[in-house]
């Protein structure tokens, strides 16, 4: 396989940084103390900023696994080792790169590839080697209907995400009558977008415009000025921060306005604002964590402000839902290892499989799909250069402005 970028980051105290040099293999003597963690990620290509946030999450989570002294396993402690490989934002490599992991590099455990796509499809080898994996970044119910047993996700499916917008917007837009969609052609926009419509005409909502853009894409200026004709309230659309970015700006250049736009899953990334710039403000979206939160949890993170301050400490920014998510996949394997108190993958297994605690993130609990069922997404708008939250209320105590004002401020007037 052609590896463009492969990392080991050995013991991790602290993380090293990305080298050839931490390309050597580790003698079977180095690896007797340690848990391996294979991660497949598209570290080069166009979903390379992705891969950015879930190295950042995974680090953070190992180094602090190792300043405590690695993970407890049967009275002994193992340090934390994590494995990277570049699958340059191809989907046919990530399978190529799980394989790897497994017969190759010999991890013991796996985060999954980057996306529900490339997840779902990497899936297919973790399961025939029975391999437990947690997928940081794979909400579409798609991934987790295959039957499979060795497979857990730490994202609830996408209508999560476009039930409560809807809900808000009929409430908060009543002048909201016409949905226009416009979606990255990838297993996760797509589904999500096909949310959004269900979720519009359940409601009431008429779906007057419903496209696709193929990966890559680097003009979405036609698809625009078909929307900017039919004259919707709501424009919907779904991609990555680069895809996003670009449609924002041709949005801007065509002139092209409604009471609410949305986009899925970029506004969530501090890139996405900083990129955007004026042209952020008052784009609502939904994610599956938020910073604004508080939770005391039972991982080794504690609660949602510590595991906040740790990642400003180290990165010198907030984290967003893309790096909690790997930091607290990392965080659920410790936890199902100890609890297992074995590194034997069917035990580690069945124990995430009965997780049932309140983590930094949030509760976590799966279902019987291997996918969480036992989170509400945070539904926010981008106000003043900062993602505000809207709901759930219920975790945002602090915020100095009042519940009725922000209520009156969210979802009005964002005309763009």
């Amino acid at each position: 396989m052609n590896r463009t970028f492969f990392a080991r980051c050995t013991r991790l105290l602290p993380v090293l940084a990305m080298s050839l040099a931490a390309a050597a293999p580790l003698s079977r003597a180095a690896a007797e103390d340690v848990i391996r963690f294979g991660a497949p990620l598209p570290i080069t290509g166009p979903l390379a900023p992705e891969a950015v946030k879930q190295q950042q999450g995974y680090n953070l989570w190992a180094e602090e696994a190792n300043k405590a002294g690695g993970i407890s396993v049967g009275g002994k402690k193992y340090k934390v080792e994590i494995v990277y490989v570049d699958y340059q934002s191809s989907t046919p490599r990530a399978v190529q790169a799980t394989e790897q992991m497994i017969t190759q590099d010999n991890v013991n455990f796996l985060f999954g590839a980057f996306g529900s796509g490339a997840a779902k499809a990497a899936s297919t080898v973790s399961e025939k080697y029975k391999v437990p994996t947690l997928a940081a970044t794979a909400s579409s119910v798609q991934v987790y209907d295959q039957g499979y047993k060795y497979l857990f996700g730490t994202f609830t499916p996408n209508d999560t995400l476009t039930m409560p917008l809807t809900k808000i917007i009929q409430v908060k837009v009543p002048e909201v009558k016409k949905v226009a969609i416009l979606a990255r052609n990838d297993l996760f926009p797509l589904a999500i977008a096909q949310e959004m419509e269900k979720s519009a005409k359940a409601a009431g909502l008429e779906v007057v415009y419903f496209e696709k853009y193929a990966i890559g894409t680097i003009d979405h200026s036609a698809a625009l000025s078909a929307i900017k004709s039919l004259s919707p309230q709501w424009i919907f659309i779904t991609g990555y921060i680069n895809d996003l970015l670009l449609a924002r700006k041709q949005m801007v250049d065509q002139e092209i306005k409604a009471p609410v736009v949305t986009m899925i899953a970029g506004p969530a990334y501090q890139e996405f604002i900083d990129g955007g710039g004026q042209s952020a403000e008052n784009i609502t979206s939904a994610s599956w964590w938020h910073p604004a939160e508080h939770y005391e949890g039972e991982d080794i993170f504690g609660s949602t402000a510590n595991f906040v301050k740790l990642f400003k400490a180290k990165y010198g920014s907030e984290p967003d839902y893309g790096q909690a998510s790997a930091a607290l996949c990392g965080a659920l394997f410790q936890m199902a290892i100890e609890k297992a108190g074995t590194l034997d993958r069917d035990k580690v297994r069945d124990e995430l499989a009965k997780l049932d605690v309140v983590t930094f993130f949030g509760p976590v609990r799966f279902g019987p799909t291997g996918q969480i069922n036992s989170l509400d997404p945070p539904v926010f708008q981008i106000q003043g250069g900062k993602p505000i939250v809207h709901v759930p209320r219920c975790h945002q105590a602090g915020r100095a402005e009042g519940g009725g004002e922000l209520v009156k401020r969210l979802f009005r007037g964002a005309r763009t």
